[in-house]
């Protein structure tokens, strides 16, 4: 490693060590040249130079001063080359720290030890060992050698002379020759340095190479930068300090034996067995790393993946190099006492005060956590073959080395062990120690010092054990002295019981919510294959453990404090209020967010458990985990909600226990106050979350009749149950042998749901009993009927059907009378049904409580119901005209035509707004005494315009300027300004109308867009069969001024010629009886009594929905037994509407949906679409459902309504697609009539009594929501507001659709 030209003629420190190399000399640059240190001398001109120089401490001020200026330099390295020995030892000789060492009892100033010199060495040449050599920091070694060769060439000495070689520790101590005091040499400046050259830290040679751009050589430095060099191993002298003898007495000078007495010298022996046993422990400690650590990290293959192993050296060994350090000093420590004081040690006590003093931070840390590196260590031997192999290896390898065998369980005890054997060690040191010995004092303070840092370590177990194995049950008084216990009174001794209940309850708690994370979520995210499908996985964890990861934040912060607190305070705890006041305030959020989700978070669990099996076993599984104590899943997301009333409890007894004096008396009472008002907050959202709850459960086990299905939306977040409870039914037949019936009733929001119970395995299902009345239906007929007997006879009316009752709960109350014989009386409620399958309903009540409860519980829901819905209605009635048109009253006698005396205007039948030429909006009406015409909303403006009979249908053309009408089955065709002029001398004023068929037998028309074509289809009966005309307008025709004056004939459409305004087209027929035709985007729909006939113009190929085959009769039969009345588009579905339901199908007439039908609550005479609404026109009201899911959204009520446009017939028919599936245009498209709610007296008295009929148009409204629901306005992720947007039906994640699963198949 070394190479010099000798100086002295001193013999080098090794054959292995120096190599000399005569005729060459170290120089500055690194190169070998005769002469003196030049860049030493450029940088120290006064030191070490041939010329006389000042005295030697005008020299060291001179040096001070030189140093002071130097620290400015950027880089004071820069001259300096550390393989140079000469440049090493001027940089020794300036910062090597100098004291006072002791040795044999003689005080040496400006000294310093071998461990002082190598670490000096050590810090100048690390960093270049580092980065040009790739030599690890710690590695001592190299300074090891640089110190040996510094000793050989005497550029130190050691105080005694002694001919021992330099060790890196602190048993000698040396001095520079330049240091000694009074020596007449002192001023003497040296003549030469020791050289030599360190060939492990040489650069290159070579000039050109630089550390940007290496040299050619391979063996350049810069180039194999990252070589590692191996600096072999370090010769060590055999070395044997009196502590390794195998006695004490061998070691000391019998004539100062002879003078000691017989309990010295057993002093002095203890003393030098404990040196012994130290130095053992710190060599047991270093074969733990050098035999386990460094081997296990750079085991190849590796024994586990590396994120694991780092993870398990971290755990299984904690910081036992951390005890070794503090051991490593404490041997030091005593090698100084041996050295100053040998070979009588007179105190031994203040060096173990002192290393207690730093024990205290390392070994209650190790001590505490040795279990559960334990049950780390078991675990993994038990599991990793790899890992016992390597162990098994590294066993017979010590044993190789010393002649014991140890595995490495007795390494991870060996701390403990020793810390324990500490106290009785120096117990005996001081039962052989003199009295008066001051030694004594201070080994009593070593002794309670160790003792309380094993308290310590023992509270430190049962800290780090977090309530697992035997050290986490340990109690207040197992882990405190007798002695303690006793000093203390009865109260303070229980108030601190309850402090140590409250700290292991609050450590229990914690490590619940840490497993948590890893038994659950973390298992749930991991296990493969999953056993919740990934794409639900997040919702779920979020539904059930919701903000649990935010509580165990809160609550670790507060159980490091009170663990704080126990370290420092332990045995006897003053307060732990603090921390929890602070704790109390800083979670509230975090519970007011968890504990409302209880609930849902049970149900979700309950849900998924009673439908996944893989769930279920995995939950099983979980249960069987030792850490689960054998609690499920639903008992770990419910700890922290008995948590905060065992704060109460435990608090209460705590100042129960403490004085009046005490500062916690005060501040207790605070931390009740938060907890208990936080528990009361929280009582509003788990009675809203647990509603929530039932509600998903109703809707889970609901069970409907097949086909009879009706979706509630009983998933929405704004649903609420009402009441529930239990009603009686008389019996249909009459017959009472088979007693009355106990229904379950549910008042919803929005329904009424009669049911029957069953439990089935512990489960209670509701089975629908009566198709759910909605509440704007429902109304109540009679709440006040006198009470009847139970049972009168064996025969009795029955007053109506299903009958049912709710009262005290979800599940039905005991005690119904089943027999006939029961004669008590029961109180009548009288209920009505207002849709097609409803009527009258009387349910009974056993008690007149009941009754007045169901009845003010029946006010309050159709009350609220009428509120959401004005507040939320999706349209509302705009009256276009109020008081034109009038029908005689029922009431009187048949009364003529319209005339100017009785102004009756017949039946409306049909409407169609449209916008003249010069902009005016307007609206025609007909009806049977002809076709009226005015400004929309201006009921005063309405004329009439055409004088025809049975006015059945009307249309606008605007972009031909075209009015068709169909009366009497005469289909005509005007040209609007011939009707209603913009100016008297426009050109088509005296147009004359033309009639589009020739004879009186078009049963209704169609206008529609296909293909760029206008189309008009007509449709008149041949026998059984359709026939259907499809005509085109012709421009040119309709714009031709007519050539003849308009007779009185032509002027009402009696002209007999063929109208010139259109072509004929196609024309086609369909054997069968047909009601409508609707345009499609390019084929037509025809409305007939197979259903749906689908076809196309351009080959009149057609296909009838929907299907009719196999296993589709039952869609089949019923589609025969209803009219069809619509078909619209929803994506890539079809919605058939006929006049008793509605049938989702897919392109080829299938269909598409699980859940059967849609059943209307009316029956529909007219269907009509306002995008994403259909509207179904019963005569007793409007039916508004949605398009896409065919919820019922509102009910408007009125009478005899009647749908007269329905959106078409006009040049720009409504939207029946979804292209704008999210937004809702708020034009108005659907207009109606229904009768005035009261006749009124029309004219004088005699004259007949008449109708008003009020026209309407449908205008969408914008729906108020609660704040922040989906949808809303302003809500995150809600469209803009100047748009309609349905509010889409809100639910739990991936809760159950439990629907009844019907199919046609």
């Amino acid at each position: 490693m070394l190479s010099r030209e000798g100086s002295y003629g001193f013999p080098s420190a090794g054959p292995s060590t120096l190599k000399y190399s005569h005729g060459h000399s170290d120089s500055g640059s690194g190169g070998f040249q005769g002469g003196s240190v030049d860049s030493l001398a450029r940088a120290r001109p006064s030191v070490y130079s041939g010329t006389p120089g000042p005295p030697l401490g005008d020299q060291e001020e001179d040096d001070d001063d030189y140093f002071d200026s130097e620290s400015d330099d950027p880089d004071p390295d820069r001259f300096v080359n550390f393989s140079l020995l000469s440049h090493l030892a001027v940089r020794l000789r300036d910062k090597v720290p100098r004291g006072t060492h002791v040795k044999s009892s003689i005080p040496y100033p400006r000294a310093f030890t071998g461990k002082d010199i190598v670490s000096t060495i050590q810090s100048q040449i690390q960093r270049e060992l580092l980065i040009n050599h790739g030599v690890s920091t710690t590695d001592r070694r190299a300074a090891l050698q640089v110190a040996r060769s510094l000793q050989q060439q005497l550029f130190f000495y050691e105080v005694e002379w002694g001919q021992k070689l330099l060790q890196d520790g602190v048993e000698d101590v040396y001095m520079f020759l330049d240091d000694l005091e009074g020596n007449s040499e002192a001023h003497r400046e040296r003549e030469e340095l020791p050289t030599a050259v360190i060939t492990s830290l040489t650069r290159c040679y070579a000039s050109s190479c630089s550390e940007d751009d290496p040299c050619y050589s391979f063996a350049c430095p810069r180039r194999q930068a990252s070589r590692v060099v191996d600096l072999g191993p370090v010769a060590e002298p055999e070395v044997h300090h009196a502590s390794h003898r195998s006695h004490w007495l061998s070691t000391v000078d019998p004539g100062i034996l002879h003078t000691l007495p017989e309990s010295e010298v057993h002093r002095q022996t203890i003393i030098y067995k404990t040196i012994t046993q130290e130095e053992q422990y710190v060599q047991d400690l270093d074969t733990v790393e050098a035999l386990f650590i460094r081997p296990l990290l750079k085991a190849s293959p590796p024994v586990m993946p590396p994120n694991k192993l780092d993870e398990f050296v971290e755990e299984v060994f904690g910081n036992i190099l951390d005890l070794r350090e503090c051991n490593r000093r404490l041997v030091e420590a005593m090698y100084v006492r041996q050295r100053e004081q040998a070979p009588i040690i007179q105190r031994i006590g203040d060096v173990f005060l002192e290393a207690a003093r730093e024990f205290r931070f390392a070994y209650p840390t190790y001590v505490g956590h040795l279990p559960l590196a334990e049950k780390r260590f078991k675990d993994e031997i038990e599991s990793n073959a790899d890992l016992r192999l390597f162990l098994e290896e590294c066993s017979r390898q010590s044993k190789q080395q010393e002649s014991r065998r140890l595995d490495l369980k007795h390494f991870l005890s060996r701390p403990s062990e020793h810390l324990q054997k500490y106290p009785i060690a120096l117990e005996a040191i001081m039962k052989e120690t003199t009295e008066g010995n001051p030694d004594a004092y201070y080994l009593a303070e070593a002794i309670e010092a160790i003792r309380n840092l094993q308290n310590v370590a023992q509270l430190r177990t049962f800290q780090t054990a977090m309530g697992k194995g035997p050290t986490g049950k340990w109690e207040w008084h197992d882990i405190v002295a007798k002695d303690v216990r006793e000093s203390l009174s009865k109260a303070e001794a229980k108030r601190q019981s309850i402090i140590f209940e409250l700290i292991k309850g609050e450590m229990s708690y914690v490590r619940d919510l840490e497993n948590i994370e890893l038994m659950y979520v973390q298992a749930l995210r991991e296990i493969d294959p999953p056993v919740i499908a990934r794409e639900r996985l997040n919702g779920f964890i979020t539904d059930v453990f919701h903000n649990f990861a935010e509580l165990h934040s809160h609550h670790r912060k507060l159980l490091d404090q009170l663990h704080d607190i126990q370290r420092e305070e332990h045995p006897v705890i003053r307060s732990i209020t603090a921390p929890m006041f602070d704790a109390a305030l800083n979670f509230r959020d975090a519970y007011m967010e968890y504990i409302p989700n209880y609930p849902i978070a049970a149900y979700r669990i309950d849900d998924e458990m009673a439908n996944n099996i893989d769930f279920k076993a995995f939950v099983d599984q979980c249960i069987r985990h030792p850490d689960a104590h054998r609690l499920d899943m639903k008992s770990f997301i419910n700890r922290p909600i008995p948590r905060l009333l065992r704060y109460e409890l435990l608090l209460k007894g705590i100042m129960d226990e403490t004085p009046a004096s005490h500062e916690d008396r005060e501040a207790i009472p605070q931390v009740l106050e938060i907890i208990k008002a936080l528990g009361k907050e929280t009582e509003p959202g788990v009675q809203s979350a647990k509603q929530k709850v039932q509600l998903w459960c109703y809707n889970s086990n609901l069970q409907f009749k097949p086909n009879e299905s009706v979706d509630m939306d009983l998933l929405n977040e704004n649903r609420s149950l009402i009441h529930a409870g239990k009603l009686l039914r008389q019996p249909d037949t009459g017959f009472e042998w088979n007693g009355w019936t106990e229904l379950f009733v549910l008042l919803f929001d929005n329904y009424l749901v009669m049911t029957k119970t069953k439990e089935k395995d512990g489960l209670t299902k509701y089975n629908v009993n009566r198709r759910p009345i909605p509440l704007d239906l429902l109304t109540l007929a009679s709440f006040t009927d006198p009470p009847t007997q139970r049972s009168t006879s064996i025969l009795r009316l029955g007053l109506g059907g299903g009958n049912r009752h709710v009262e005290g709960g979800p599940s039905p109350g005991g005690g119904a009378p089943d027999t006939a014989n029961d004669s008590r009386l029961v109180y009548p409620c009288t209920i009505h049904y207002n849709g097609r399958l409803g009527g009258l309903y009387t349910l009974f009540t056993e008690s007149q409580q009941a009754r007045a409860d169901w009845k003010q519980k029946l006010d309050e829901a159709i009350g609220l119901r009428k509120v959401v819905q004005e507040s939320n209605k999706v349209f509302e009635l705009e009256p276009l005209s109020t008081d034109t048109f009038l029908v005689p009253s029922i009431s009187s006698a048949a009364v003529p035509s319209w005339n100017h005396e009785n102004s009756l205007t017949g039946k409306v039948t049909c409407s169609v707004p449209f916008t003249t030429a010069d902009g005016r909006a307007l609206v025609a009406i007909g009806c049977a005494e002809g076709v009226w015409i005015g400004f929309r909303h201006d009921s005063r403006s309405m004329r009439r315009v055409l004088h025809l009979k049975m006015v059945t249908q009307c249309a606008m053309l605007e972009d031909f300027g075209m009015f068709l009408v169909l009366a009497d089955k005469a289909l005509f065709a005007y040209h609007i300004e011939a009707l209603v002029p913009s100016s008297p001398q426009s050109a088509h004023t005296s147009q004359t109308p033309q009639r589009v068929n020739g004879t009186r037998d078009v049963h209704f028309f169609s206008v529609g867009n296909q293909g760029g074509r206008t189309l008009v289809i007509y449709m008149k009966k041949k026998g059984l069969d359709s026939v259907f005309r499809v005509l085109e307008p012709v421009v040119e025709k309709i714009n031709e001024r007519s050539k003849a004056p308009a007779s009185f004939t032509s002027r009402f459409g009696i002209r007999p010629a063929r109208s010139e305004w259109f072509r004929l087209y196609r024309e086609f027929f369909l054997p069968s009886e047909s009601f409508d035709l609707v345009f499609l985007k390019a084929k037509i729909a025809i409305l007939c009594t197979k259903g749906f006939e689908i076809m196309d113009l351009t080959d009149f190929k057609s296909v009838t929905i929907p299907l009719r085959d196999d296993g589709y009769e039952r869609l089949a039969k019923r589609g025969e037994s209803c009219r069809p009345m619509g078909m619209f588009r929803v994506e890539n579905e079809f919605l058939l509407c006929y006049d008793e339901f509605g049938i989702y199908v897919n392109k080829h007439g299938a269909p598409s949906r699980n859940t059967g039908t849609i059943e209307w609550e009316g029956t529909a005479e007219r269907v009509a679409i306002h995008w994403p609404y259909i509207l179904l026109f019963d005569s007793r009201f409007i039916e508004v459902r949605h398009v896409s899911t065919g919820l019922l959204a509102q009910i408007i009520s009125g009478n005899e309504i009647r749908c007269i446009w329905d959106g078409r017939g006009t040049c720009a028919p409504p939207s029946t697609g979804p292209e704008s599936f999210h937004q809702m245009s708020l034009d108005p498209r659907i207009h109606c009539v229904m009768a005035a709610p009261e006749p009124v007296q029309h004219g004088a008295v005699g004259r007949p009594r008449s109708v008003a009929q009020h026209v309407f148009e449908l205008t969408p409204t914008m729906p108020l929501y609660p704040p922040g629901a989906p949808g809303a306005p302003g809500a995150p992720g809600s469209p803009d507001n100047s748009a309609y947007f349905q509010q889409q039906p809100v639910s739990p994640p991936q809760s159950p659709n439990l629907l009844p699963m019907t199919s046609w198949r």
